[in-house]
């Protein structure tokens, strides 16, 4: 018999950690592989964690509610065949080494290993992001109790005293960890709790809320958003008189010819993919040292449930039409809303465009979809009155275009280009120059 090893797996771009929200299996239960183990939760997505072998499950090394990073061990199973022995069932999740580094009885709990305690002069091992997070806010390490793998401090845990603003500041004596010392750093002191929680006093019908994994994890991201990402924002205003006139010449036929409404919505990705084909670096990502650019033009989309709130791509949206991007449009809301979106489906965006619009609003500022450099709120098309060529007043179908921007990556004369080219190609969409098809 051999025991192997279930690792947290990577279920996104820049995903660096999960929640185990639910265990599926408990000890002893026999699984097939690729059998669903687990329900995990990250910044980006829900997923199931599969099982890698045919087995029988030895231990559940995490605990529901606990973060790991990726590459950290979840659990063992039991297979036939091999030589390894039953006591070997923990390895170094720092290490991309396969060999096992660490031994535990086979009777060991089944909770998570606590927190290591480090004693004074030990060693202990800090990520690059937790470094930099640390040394800009003043965070003294050695008083922070990590909630990682092995009790290792992650981005999440000094996120949470950023937010609580329960900061442990080094003492004057103490230097904070430099930026070559990324990997190891002293340790000489003992740990405090990670963030204290918010004392909100009740009163008669107040009604607590449990906050889900889905809601922490998004209340993460954004965190980490306007944290590290410096936001400016702008707004462009455009009449979209034509394209309003068109839409409604053609969208009871469409309904009837695809099965599916034609939204404006639809349209203004579509505007918004040509504008980048043409303005490449408002496609980009900020990556420490330099910035990438990226090839492939695949627009997120907002979509809301009652409880969470999930981005799903559109892949190359600039060589769609627009009967392609309402058709995907339609098909990734429906997926959302029944549960049955994948969790590659979120995965490779590179823009954001967020249809706010569809609840009546007429301004506001996103967060930006982190690590990408720029969303762009398209708000509710409201007829104003507006003075034309020649002074003569008309009632016009307007909307307002709000972007926010990533000030490392972009800056404020290629993103008024930018606006002014998705202006320009949304206010000359008609019947006789524009197609669906």
């Amino acid at each position: 018999m051999a025991i192997e090893q279930i690792k947290m797996p990577q279920l996104g771009e820049s995903v660096t950690e999960g929640t185990i929200e639910k265990w599926l299996v408990q000890p002893g239960d026999k699984v097939n592989k690729y059998d669903s183990l687990a329900e995990v939760t990250t910044d980006k997505v829900t997923a199931e964690v599969p099982s890698s072998f045919t087995g029988v499950i030895k231990e559940l090394i995490a605990t529901e509610g606990e973060t790991l990073e990726v590459g950290a061990i979840v659990c063992t199973i039991e297979t036939e065949g091999g030589a390894s022995s039953s006591e070997e069932t923990t390895s170094n999740a720092a290490s991309t080494d396969k060999k096992v580094a660490a031994e535990m009885p086979a009777t060991a709990s089944n909770k998570a290993p606590a927190p290591v305690e480090r004693e004074k002069g030990s060693k202990a091992r800090y990520s690059p992001a937790v470094l930099k997070i640390a040394q800009e806010n003043d965070i003294d390490l050695t008083l922070v109790d990590g909630s990682g793998n092995e009790g290792r401090i992650t981005r999440k845990d000094l996120l949470a005293i950023i937010e609580s603003g329960n900061i442990p500041t080094a003492k004057a004596e103490q230097s904070a960890p430099k930026a070559e010392n990324v990997a190891a750093a002293q340790s000489s002191a003992p740990a405090a709790k990670t963030a204290a929680p918010v004392n909100v006093p009740l009163a008669v019908g107040d009604i607590e809320i449990p906050v889900t994994g889905i809601r922490k994890a998004i209340a993460a991201n954004m965190l980490r958003s306007k944290h590290e990402a410096p936001h400016a924002w702008t707004m462009i205003e455009v009449d979209v008189t034509n394209l309003v006139q068109y839409r409604n010449s053609i969208k009871n036929e469409f309904k009837k010819k695809e099965g599916f409404n034609v939204t404006y919505f639809a349209f203004f990705v579509k505007a918004v993919s040509q504008a980048l084909k043409e303005y490449p670096m408002m496609n980009s990502m900020w990556a420490g040292d330099k910035i990438i650019q990226k090839k492939d033009i695949n627009i997120s989309i907002a979509v809301a449930t009652p409880d969470a709130l999930y981005v799903p791509v559109i892949r190359s949206a600039d060589e769609k039409t627009i009967k392609g991007i309402g058709r995907e449009i339609n098909e990734l809301a429906s997926k959302v809303r029944a549960g049955k979106l994948k969790s590659d489906e979120m995965q490779g965006g590179t823009f954001t465009v967020n249809n706010t619009g569809s609840f009546g609003s007429i301004q506001s500022m996103g967060i930006i979809n982190y690590p990408q450099a720029a969303i762009l709120q398209v708000e509710s098309i409201v007829k104003r009155p507006v003075i034309m060529d020649g002074g003569m007043i008309a009632a016009r179908d307007m909307v307002n275009l709000c972007l926010s921007l990533d000030h490392r990556v972009l800056d404020g004369l290629v993103c008024g280009n930018f606006l002014a080219r998705v202006k320009e190609i949304l206010e000359n969409m008609t019947k006789e120059n524009t197609s669906v098809y």
